[in-house]
């Protein structure tokens, strides 16, 4: 790609080619210098647990929600809560993404220092220290929107922008599952006039997030069920337009919706995010064309484990184990053994149990996972190997790990 290079780097957080120097930036020097070594190898010859992507499918996923979302009329806005890696949301803006969404101020940060110019974040700032640091990112970077969903937040807010001489974006979140936003209805309507009002604030539109629906089995079940919980934000929406608010964004959605929501009235955007790299949550969701497997998406994303003990019949050890995959349902998935059962629930060891096996393992053999929830398991690495035909090919530094503030 030619916008990166091996200079800037650490803008980006991604390492091409042979022989570079890489700068240390969020990694440690001896890290680095490992990764960076492993650069031209097969990824069968890394070190485990190793967090892999192939780049080829990911790509092609990238493709595939722009063109689904377009299809109906809709933009993608990305949420890099799931990759929390800068080179990987340049992939998805030089695909046509409209910007960015972020969980935490911390990981907008890292999109905004790290080249995102547009970063929207979903979640709110409540505290004075995280309201002002917000207030001074979104003076050195005109893209930066925040959410609210109180009275006295969206007065915070104005209060913290006025004493940085600047004018907040906002938008203001909406309830859909009862865990943030404000209720549907009067209430809505109210916050986003008092946002509109308040001299320090830019009122840009909505977001309503539905994360209970996007993992309802099965596409017309989903579908359905997500159609209804928008009812109730629809109506604030309608509401809002009647009193003639700007209504530039209505952002929300998710992977599990994407080819949805274009159906729900005013939507302008998907925060799609497991999308990139798919997990078995996800995959066992079905999808439109396919019931029982939701294969709109390939599954980029996997956990390189070596086998460290085969002393027990029907029983095998690795070296994955909660702190490579995390401790979320369903099981990992072993790659070309359906006959294995995969327990993270220790620490450092993965156990396999097994009544059919295809082949034999050794000592040092090689298994390759597909993960239950990609998003916290990415949260465990420092880096990503990029592969093409199983060969490393880039270095991706998760920049935005750990950043649980």
């Amino acid at each position: 790609m030619a916008l990166f290079n091996r200079r800037n780097f650490i803008r980006t957080g991604l390492l091409t080619g042979t022989g570079a120097a890489l700068s240390t930036g969020n990694l440690s020097a001896k890290p680095a210098e490992k990764t960076l070594n492993e650069i031209g190898k097969s990824k069968w010859e890394l070190d485990s647990p190793a967090l892999c992507v192939d780049l080829d499918k990911l790509e092609k996923n990238i493709a595939t929600a722009q063109s689904g979302a377009k299809a109906m009329g809709i933009g993608v806005r990305p949420h890099i809560k799931t990759h929390k890696c800068p080179a990987i949301a340049h992939r998805q803006l030089k695909a046509g993404a409209i910007g960015v969404c972020a969980a935490k101020l911390g990981e907008s940060i890292v999109m905004l220092e790290n080249g995102i110019e547009n970063v929207l974040m979903t979640g709110v700032n409540v505290t004075v220290p995280k309201i002002n640091r917000a207030m001074e990112y979104r003076k050195k970077y005109a893209g930066f929107i925040q959410a609210v969903d109180s009275p006295q937040n969206a007065r915070d807010l104005n209060d913290a922008a006025k004493a940085m001489g600047i004018v907040a974006d906002v938008v203001v979140d909406l309830d859909v599952i009862k865990r943030s936003g404000i209720p549907n209805g009067p209430q809505a309507l109210a916050l986003a006039q008092l946002v509109d009002k308040l001299p320090n604030l830019k009122f840009r539109g909505i977001l309503a997030y539905d994360g209970m629906n996007q993992h309802v089995k099965g596409f017309q079940n989903r579908r359905v069920a997500a159609l209804k919980n928008y009812e109730p934000v629809v109506e604030s929406y309608n509401l809002m337009k009647a009193a003639g608010l700007n209504l530039e964004i209505f952002s929300g959605g998710g992977t599990g919706t994407y080819n949805i929501m274009g159906e729900v009235n005013g939507f302008t955007d998907v925060q799609v995010g497991s999308y990139v790299f798919m997990d078995l949550q996800y995959m066992q969701a079905g999808g439109k064309n396919n019931e029982k497997v939701y294969d709109d998406f390939e599954s980029s994303l996997t956990v390189l484990t070596t086998v460290i003990n085969t002393n027990f019949p029907g029983r095998i050890t690795t070296d994955a184990g909660s702190k490579a995959l995390t401790l979320n349902k369903p099981n990992p998935f072993v790659i070309g053994e359906p006959g294995f059962d995969y327990a993270a629930g220790s620490d450092e060891y993965g156990m396999i149990s097994y009544t059919s096996i295809n082949k034999s393992y050794k000592i040092g053999d090689k298994l390759e996972l597909i993960i239950p929830h990609c998003d916290p398991a990415v949260n465990e690495y420092d880096v990503m190997y990029g592969t093409r035909n199983d060969k490393v090919v880039e270095i991706l530094p998760i920049l935005g790990r750990g950043k649980g503030a």
